[in-house]
């Protein structure tokens, strides 16, 4: 008769006793791996794997024209993670830096178009930065007060409210800060000198702001009362309450600081690197910045590196589209092949697959008493 409780064929063990030695072995076999798929798509569009790979290198970080701007690519990625990592802690789901960056970028652009003239450089720049923290912490809190009030679903909300900004924004590029001067295309006019951030080492001071908050950002998280509560809540709100804590305090607490740190990202892009508004400010960089978050294990040093390698993926894709003729959709599928196994390696980490085994174990046998040895056959016998 066959068991009809049989074992899966394939079962998920969580892993728990793995060492960090391993956990990185683990990780050096992922990148190996995905370079050598990678070449084997590289050959198959007929070009040399090797050069391939020196020109994605060189075009990200072969020179300090390339450095910088792979820098200029990492500082909002980098930045929007920070973002989100109080609140994934929390176990709130922001998808929503796309939409708190853009709203931080058109809260600075208003005063970048309109005061430019009125206030000094300095001060305009402070100005600029505040409304976008304001503007990026209203975005945030707006989801966390419908979660805490109404126990609405934060991933939905936070997605939605990405399209609502990015609507904002047409509206106004194609209405009221349409540029006069634009050649038939409707364009924000380019920021005045005055609204524009200053370089250190040729960079725009964000390079600074982010480090800054990343430093910030770890010591806010491991070491401060509420990013104590934040892991508390993030664990069980039903602890966390027993403990005292106002869990819907702390969730619009958190997420007002998740979306304020994103809308600064806005104002690093217009005011340090685009100096303009257009539908691709914020351009992905949201929901790329959850991967990073993810990979980082919510450790805002390592979203540093993550943020770093991300980067020069995407800087040196744009160089081997130029130097090699890839189209853009095949340089992102390589793009995407690293990412896939940079990914896919996190699960081997976390977990391990048991297979069933083709033998099932014999059931062990009744145990017979032996007659020769039991006491009680004596009894039977001289009864």
């Amino acid at each position: 008769m066959t068991d009809k409780h049989q074992e899966p064929l394939i079962r998920l063990a969580k892993r728990s006793d793995l060492s960090r030695g391993k956990k990185w072995a683990i990780r050096l076999g992922a990148i190996l791996l995905a370079l050598v798929v990678g070449s084997l798509f590289i050959a198959v569009l007929g070009h040399n794997p090797i050069a391939v790979y020196r020109d994605l290198l060189s075009g990200a970080v072969g020179g300090p024209s390339a450095t910088r701007a792979t820098v200029r690519v990492a500082i909002p990625l980098l930045g929007a993670a920070l973002a989100i990592a109080p609140a994934f802690k929390m176990k709130f789901w922001n998808i929503g830096a796309e939409g708190q960056i853009m709203v931080g970028a058109i809260a600075a652009t208003y005063f970048a178009l309109f005061w430019y003239d009125k206030l000094p450089k300095p001060v305009l720049l402070l100005v600029m930065a505040l409304v976008s923290l304001i503007a990026g912490g209203i975005w945030g809190f707006l989801p966390a007060f419908c979660k805490a009030k109404w126990g609405t679903n934060e991933t939905l909300f936070t997605l939605m409210l990405n399209y609502i900004a990015l609507g904002i924004e047409a509206y106004l590029q194609n209405g009221p800060w349409k540029d006069p001067k634009g050649t038939g295309f409707p364009i924000i006019a380019m920021f005045d000198q005055n609204a524009r951030l200053p370089k250190v080492g040729g960079i725009h001071i964000g390079w600074i702001v982010v480090l800054a908050l990343t430093v910030g950002m770890f010591l806010y998280l491991r070491y401060s009362k509420h990013g104590y509560e934040i892991t508390v809540v993030g664990e069980s709100q039903r602890t966390a309450r027993y403990a005292g804590m106002n869990v819907s305090k702390i969730i619009m607490r958190t997420m007002v600081l998740s979306g304020a740190i994103a809308g600064l990202m806005g104002f690093l892009v217009v005011s340090g690197a685009d100096y303009t508004l257009n539908t691709g400010t914020s351009g992905g960089v949201g929901f790329t910045a959850i991967i990073v978050a993810w990979l980082a294990h919510l450790n805002p040093f390592a979203m540093v590196l993550i943020a770093g390698l991300l980067s020069i993926l995407s800087k040196g894709s744009n160089t081997i589209q130029t130097n090699f003729k890839i189209p853009a959709s095949a340089a992102d599928v390589l793009s995407a092949i690293i990412l896939f196994f940079m990914l896919g390696c996190e699960f081997f980490i976390n977990y391990r697959l048991i297979f069933r085994t083709s033998k099932r174990n014999p059931a062990p046998a009744a145990h017979v008493p032996d007659e020769q040895n039991d006491p009680k056959k004596e009894d039977r016998d001289l009864g």
